[in-house]
């Protein structure tokens, strides 16, 4: 009785994140309804936590499960027949484990061997420090000519190949030495075909080291800044000349988790008389252009930033009050939230020379999360803002995001995909239609709590509040996932 009590109480979504995924070999996807655009021709990469449990252990924290990578190929001309939808052919996917040094360790212990975000090494006091902490490569993806980056912010990446998804081990791009993360945030320059990246190293004090890679991953210039404290740095934006950090109003107590008593998570502490400091840098010299200090808030995702014709640097931000989306987060892991976390649609405008903040405005007031615009208009002014959101009725501190949408800056108005009670759609993900420029596509990984299935929606980009032009049957459960990225052919 306690056990069914257990799963009545629990929503649909933690279903999916109930035991491991299971992972499946390239395999031709059924088509449910619609047809593939033919113009649709590239592949879906998504990336999140799919094992958050071995050996009668659990994970601490969402952060902390192993990385597997969807990769859905559409209309693509390794396909095998029969294809199914479209005039090119249809579509195949595959999902793997990233085959992670620590993940191939465990599965040959079968049991947890190290700590992570949310959790100490299991066993003897001393594992603390023999293993301490797993690169799980669970959080994003960059996808490059030959290779596809799994990446985590703690770490190097780890390549795969583009179609299998077989992992190919460990990659310092050529530039990152052996103790240098690479953040699972870069930003690409689709125009310049530049790349920029960060990542911070952990001392007495922080060190937010940048990277500039050309269009194939390999990085071509660095440059070190020093941070006051330990703070915690998820993201940045890349806006026109700059490279704009919001360093958000929390520290790392780094003695505990030396010592081996409690995890990063729990000694991240909310201190909001430091107030949000702004770091902005040359993208052409990575160095410093000014810094300044505004009120505090957190934030873990950017937008988009551009510089507007008065000269403001303009940023769009994912913004939280305080860090109570950190014990939300946790809560995930474990299939029950109680935290509410609202996070807002907000643009900051800055003048780059003086740091100074001139002006904050809330964009909307829905809780979402994941924004990104289309790939084109990283780096400048973009009509459309795209990300993921919370339908109208939901209670935020006991369900996860559970609908996508976006807003029109130039109408103010925002046009909501509403996918139905128990459904819950992944970040949405832009892609370009490859016949024609002015077509786009919105992809998006829905897990349907009411059949307990996993499927791929495709929405016209300029009308998600009609139904999918096509929606695709995958062969298993996908956990819930953090980002993705498109790559078209």
């Amino acid at each position: 009785m306690a056990l069914i009590n257990e799963k009545l109480r629990k929503k649909p979504w933690a279903n999916a994140i109930a035991k491991p995924a299971q992972e499946f070999p390239l395999t031709p996807l059924s088509v449910i309804s619609g047809t593939i655009p033919p113009g649709l021709r590239g592949t879906l990469y998504r990336n999140g936590p799919a094992r958050l449990e071995r050996g009668g252990i659990h994970v601490g924290h969402w952060f902390d499960g192993d990385g597997a990578i969807l990769g859905v190929h559409f209309n693509s001309s390794s396909l095998t027949p029969p294809y199914q939808g479209g005039d090119r052919g249809g579509a195949t996917a595959v999902y793997r484990y990233v085959q992670t040094d620590g993940y191939k360790e465990e599965t040959v212990a079968g049991k947890m061997l190290y700590g992570n975000y949310g959790m100490t090494a299991p066993g003897a006091f001393w594992n603390r420090w023999l293993k301490p902490i797993k690169n799980v490569a669970n959080t994003s993806v960059l996808a490059l000519p030959d290779k596809l980056l799994a990446l985590w912010e703690g770490g190097h990446p780890y390549a795969l190949d583009l179609e299998t998804l077989e992992t190919k081990g460990s990659d310092n791009l050529g530039g990152l030495d052996k103790a240098l993360p690479y953040s699972a945030h870069p930003s690409v320059d689709l125009h310049t075909k530049e790349i920029f990246n960060f990542g911070v190293s952990i001392g007495n004090n922080g060190t937010l080291n940048l990277f500039k890679s050309d269009w194939t991953g390999k990085i071509i210039q660095k440059a070190q800044f020093p941070l006051e404290g330990l703070p915690v740095i998820h993201d940045f934006v890349l806006a026109g000349p700059y490279l704009v950090f919001f360093v958000p109003a929390v520290r790392l107590n780094i003695l505990p988790v030396v010592l081996g008593i409690n995890t990063y998570s729990e000694c991240i502490q909310w201190q909001p008389q430091v107030g949000t400091q702004i770091l902005i840098f040359d993208r052409q010299t990575l160095s410093l252009v000014s810094r300044g200090e505004t009120e505090p808030w957190f934030q873990w995702h950017f937008a988009n930033g551009y510089l507007d014709a008065s000269g403001e640097v303009v940023v769009d931000i994912a913004r939280y009050q305080d860090f109570q989306t950190n014990l939300f987060l946790q809560e995930v892991a474990f299939g029950e939230t109680h935290t509410p976390a609202k996070s807002t649609l907000t643009r900051v405008r800055i003048n780059p020379q003086t740091g100074a903040v001139t002006n904050i405005q809330k964009i909307l007031d829905r809780h979402c999360e994941f924004p990104s615009v289309p790939p084109e208009n990283v780096g400048q002014a973009s009509r459309y803002t795209y990300f993921s959101i919370s339908r109208q009725e939901t209670d935020i501190s006991q369900e996860i995001l559970n609908a996508i949408a976006c807003y029109d800056h130039k109408t103010e108005t925002l046009t909501e995909a509403d996918l139905g009670e128990n459904r819950y759609p992944s970040e949405p993900i832009y892609a370009t239609d490859a016949d024609n420029p002015e077509q786009a596509w919105i992809l998006t990984v829905v897990y349907d709590g009411n059949c307990d299935r996993s499927q791929v929606w495709v929405f016209d980009a300029h009308r998600l509040n009609e139904e999918p032009v096509c929606k695709l049957e995958l062969p298993s459960v996908i956990p819930h996932s953090f980002h993705g990225t498109w790559k078209g052919v």
